[in-house]
């Protein structure tokens, strides 16, 4: 069995699903929170387990895209979504709230087992044959009935092994970002973000990073219109 991964932040220290309920209830600033320290922790643990199981790997992605979009509303505010986006980003909330309602369910019923018995069996009575089998039923009938049986069933498939791979962390990525635009001044996301090589975990974080530059004031950013490349410039 898996220990349980826990949080180990200046600001907080326990479980994960923890730190999000105070977020939530605003007892904890998410400005006060590093995911990619999180990230980075989560990933190391999994490499000393040794592995990871499916619904702990399945709680940490619900949990981190919860905070991440946390994060990327208090950096940008007023930041205008299309209805589109919108959707995607209501679908994204419901579906944390189903989950959210599911693991609270399962943890009542959880609870149950250990307690009194909520049913009973039935005294013992009398066992009444209810079939009997007849001279045409052969030991090699059933054999070859069972075996004819077994043909049937679906072969099974081999699962291709999950390859975790290390992410870059967010402050590696603003110090590259930073470097990057004190020798250009100028210069778009998408330009920024081709040594990603289409991997979509450098692509968020270097987002990640752009936007932490822009609540710093260190860059300013301009885009014309929406799904358009994002340009940057370094504030004089």
């Amino acid at each position: 069995m898996q220990n349980v991964y826990k949080v180990q932040l200046p600001v907080f220290e326990g479980p994960l699903d923890l730190l999000l309920d105070l977020i939530e209830q605003r007892k904890l600033l998410i400005n006060d929170v590093s995911l990619a320290k999180v990230t980075d922790d989560y990933l190391a643990h999994i490499k000393e387990e040794g592995g990871f199981s499916l619904p702990g790997a399945a709680q940490f992605i619900l949990v981190a895209s919860t905070l991440l979009l946390i994060k990327s509303r208090s950096l940008l505010p007023s930041l205008a979504l299309t209805e589109e986006e919108e959707g995607s980003i209501e679908d994204l909330e419901r579906r944390l709230m189903l989950y959210k309602k599911m693991k609270d369910l399962s943890a009542g019923v959880q609870g149950l087992f250990g307690k009194e018995i909520i049913f009973f069996r039935e005294s013992s009575h009398s066992m009444v044959p209810v079939f009997t089998p007849t001279k045409e039923i052969t030991k090699e009938g059933i054999l070859s009935a069972i075996q004819n049986v077994l043909r049937t069933l679906p072969k099974k498939e081999l699962i291709p092994q999950l390859i975790v791979r290390t992410v870059v962390s967010l402050e590696e990525m603003i110090e590259n970002l930073m470097g990057r635009m004190a020798n250009a001044l100028n210069m778009s996301f998408k330009e920024f973000s081709e040594n990603a090589k289409g991997d979509v975990s450098q692509v968020i974080v270097g987002f990640l990073a752009m936007l932490e530059l822009v609540k710093r004031g260190i860059i300013s950013v301009k885009q014309d219109n929406h799904f358009e490349d994002i340009e940057m410039s370094t504030k004089l």
